[in-house]
């Protein structure tokens, strides 16, 4: 099959050619009955018993977690080459042995770069039908894929993590990239009563206001007074929830925005892996720097999300930039992952 091979940590795959996957002898068999499209996700899903899925890949999204692991930096350890990058997809059943009907539009999930195996930035991938998701009809390919984990980590940081409460304020620090712009949207659908976008980009500034940002605020400097300020201007008053996927000086600027009782949620360190938070104000506000990844999720708790993070798409409510790219150029594709003005770019075998 035609798929993108890392041979090299640190560099863009390479275009060509790798083995085709295939499902193990034993318990295996193609799938059989009619192409549902309709139902929820989480329904559906909850109906499938344990086994594995060959899926022909129509979308792959490139992800900053893609590139963590395979620059063989992650604190999951170097993954042996060569490999098949691509954490998630989407795509149409081939086989099954876990009870799935062949010609099933899926949304999938793998661990990639994480551990041993082959991801989704190739024609055709197996992984676990415990990680695959039925999809809906109204939401086109691309846009799934380009949402899927980005989209679930922004839902869950805010809702189930951050407990974010109708009315609170949230304050969305990189807002620009693909969990900012989720960030900002799920924010007023779950019920904010303000909503604060800060990035460095400009463009990425002017599109959250576009898809709902009260207010936005610039994230450029290294002096966290002058950040601090810059936020507070555009906050208008204290936050309730912080949601922080770059850490650094954004995060300790935004800390004391925080209303008593107030939250942060890190799920990234883009702007840097480290930041000095004060004592004083941690303990006099009360406040909570907490942990997110998507690795702390059920199954029940993936699939939940996304088939509401997809009902909110089908009805024209939740979107994010993005572009198609031909699996034939994942290389040039891959050296733009997390610059500006930050479309997540989706290869189509």
């Amino acid at each position: 099959m035609r798929a993108a091979v890392l041979r090299a940590h640190g560099a863009p795959p390479e275009f060509g050619s790798h083995p085709t996957p295939s499902l193990p002898l034993s318990g295996s068999g193609s799938g059989s009955g009619s192409v549902s499209g309709s139902g929820s996700v989480s329904a559906d899903r909850a109906q499938e018993p344990a086994g594995r899925v060959l899926v022909r890949v129509t979308a792959a999204p490139i992800n900053p977690l893609d590139l963590l692991c395979a620059s063989g930096t992650s604190y999951f350890g170097a993954p042996a080459l060569p490999y098949v990058p691509g954490a998630q997809g989407v795509g149409v059943v081939e086989e099954s042995a876990g009870g799935l009907p062949a010609g099933r539009r899926v949304w999938f999930s793998c661990p990639a770069g994480m551990a041993p195996g082959d991801g989704a930035m190739a024609e055709y991938c197996v992984v676990d039908s415990a990680s695959v998701l039925p999809l809906p009809v109204g939401v086109d390919d691309d846009l799934v894929a380009a949402l899927g984990l980005s989209a679930i980590a922004a839902w869950m940081a805010l809702s189930w993590r951050g407990e974010l409460s109708a009315g609170q304020r949230v304050l969305v620090l990189g807002a620009s990239g693909t969990v900012g712009q989720v960030g900002v949207q799920a924010a007023r659908l779950l019920g904010a009563s303000r909503v604060i976008a800060a990035c460095r980009d400009p463009h990425g500034r002017s599109r959250a206001l576009e898809l709902g940002a009260d207010a936005v605020a610039d994230l450029t400097g290294s002096d966290v007074a002058s950040v601090g300020a810059r936020l507070a201007e555009a906050a208008d008053g204290p936050v309730d929830l912080v949601l922080d996927p770059v850490w650094g000086v954004p995060a300790e600027a935004a800390l004391g925005l925080l209303r008593p009782g107030g939250r942060l949620v890190n799920l990234g360190s883009s702007a840097g892996p480290m930041a000095q938070l004060g004592s004083a104000p941690l303990r006099g506000g009360v406040l909570s720097v907490l942990g997110y990844t998507n690795n702390a999720l059920s199954p029940a708790q993936r699939a939940d999300a996304l088939g509401e993070i997809l009902e909110h798409a089908a009805a024209g409510r939740l979107t994010t930039d993005r572009e198609t790219v031909p699996l034939a150029q994942a290389a040039e594709a891959w050296s733009r992952c997390g610059t500006a003005p930050h479309k997540r770019s989706v290869l189509v075998p």
